[in-house]
C-alpha cells in the first residue's frame, strides 16, 4: 500500500509516521521542505497548488495539514484559513478521486460542530455555529469532502479530534506547560468541569482504523479518550509531565471570575479554561476503537 501524508512534520503527523515505521507501506509526504526520511512533494499549501503528479500510485491519504493557532486578528488572516483549510483540501480530494485513490482520511476539529454544550457531551449529530474562522473553514471543508465522496467511489472518512496531548504537543497546551515550568501559570482550582482529550497515539490509531473500515465511509467521527477530565486534573497531569511537585494551594475560583470581569477577552479565556468541552466518541467506539492511554501516560 502507498500512503500519502500531509502535515507530516506536525504534532499528529510525526506520530503517524512513527506508527508506520517498519511497515510494508510506501510513504510519500507533502511538506514545505524536503523530509529527511521520506519521498517528499515540496509544496506550500498557503501559496501553491498541489502538483497533479503528487498522488500517482497512491492508495490512502491522511490529510492532516491545516491552518490554526494564529495569534493575530483572525480577520486579517482569513484568506489563509480559507486557502489552506478549504481550497487546498478540496483540491487534494479532487486530485485523489481523479487518481483513483481508495481511501481519504481528513483530520478536522471538534470546533466544526460549534461551541460546547454545558452539562452534556456533544455528539456528531450536534450542529451549532462553528467556533470562529477556524471552525467555519473546517466545517466547510467537511461538507465539500462529503460531496466529493458521494460523487466518487473514494472512501472518505472525517475525524474530529478533541484536544490532543502527548509528546511534542503544541498550541495552548504547550503554552500552559511552559507557564507551569516557568512558574507563571497558577495552580487551577477543582471546579468539576469536564473536558475531552485524546492521546496523540490513540488518535493515530483512530485514523488508521477509519481508513480501512468500510463502515467509516462517508462518516464523521469524534475522537476522545472516553474519560472527561477537569481542568484541575489536566493541570496536575502537566505537573507530573514536567516532573514538578503539585503546589499545595490553588487560585480561588472567585478570583478568576473577578478577573474575568475586567474585559470580554479575559472572560472568554477564563470560560475556556474552566468551562465544559465534553464530547462523545461512542460512534467511533462502535467501530471497535478503544483508547489505550490516559493522562497518566503523557510524556514530553
Amino acid at each position: 500500500m502507498r500512503i500519502f501524508v500531509t502535515g507530516a512534520t506536525g504534532f499528529v503527523g510525526v506520530r503517524l509516521l512513527r506508527s508506520l515505521e517498519g511497515s510494508e507501506y510506501e510513504i510519500r509526504v507533502l511538506s514545505r521542505q524536503p523530509h529527511p526520511d521520506y519521498e517528499t512533494v515540496v509544496c506550500d499549501l498557503s501559496q501553491e497548488q498541489i502538483p497533479v503528479s503528487a498522488l500517482e500510485q497512491i492508495d490512502t491519504i491522511f490529510h492532516l495539514a491545516g491552518y490554526a493557532h494564529d495569534l493575530r486578528d483572525p480577520t486579517k488572516v482569513k484568506h489563509l484559513y480559507r486557502t489552506v483549510n478549504v481550497d487546498a483540501t478540496v483540491q487534494l480530494a479532487k486530485l485523489a478521486a481523479q487518481h483513483a485513490v481508495k481511501s481519504f482520511v481528513y483530520v478536522s476539529s471538534v470546533k466544526a460542530s460549534g461551541s460546547a454544550i454545558a452539562c452534556r457531551c456533544m455528539t456528531e449529530e450536534d450542529r451549532g455555529e462553528p467556533e470562529g474562522i477556524y471552525g467555519n473553514t473546517k466545517l466547510e471543508a467537511e461538507l465539500k469532502l462529503l460531496e466529493i465522496s458521494h460523487q466518487s467511489s473514494m472512501h472518505v472518512s472525517i475525524v474530529r479530534p478533541s484536544l490532543a496531548y502527548g509528546p511534542g504537543v503544541k498550541g495552548n497546551l504547550r503554552m500552559i506547560l511552559s507557564g507551569i515550568e516557568k512558574g507563571w501559570f497558577p495552580p487551577l482550582p477543582e471546579v468539576g468541569n469536564r473536558r475531552s482529550m485524546i492521546h496523540v497515539d490513540d488518535l493515530v490509531q483512530a485514523l488508521l482504523l477509519v481508513s480501512v473500515d468500510d463502515r467509516a465511509n462517508g462518516k464523521i467521527f469524534i475522537a476522545t479518550d472516553g474519560v472527561p477530565h477537569s481542568s484541575r486534573e489536566i493541570y496536575v497531569a502537566m505537573c507530573h509531565v514536567l516532573d514538578k511537585s503539585v503546589p499545595q494551594w490553588n487560585i480561588p475560583r472567585f478570583l478568576l471570575e473577578w478577573v474575568s470581569l475586567l474585559s470580554p477577552r479575559i472572560r472568554y479565556k477564563v470560560e475556556k479554561l474552566l468551562g465544559d468541552e465534553c464530547y462523545s466518541s461512542a460512534k467511533l467506539e462502535g467501530l471497535g476503537f478503544r483508547a489505550e492511554r490516559g493522562l497518566k501516560d503523557w510524556t514530553i
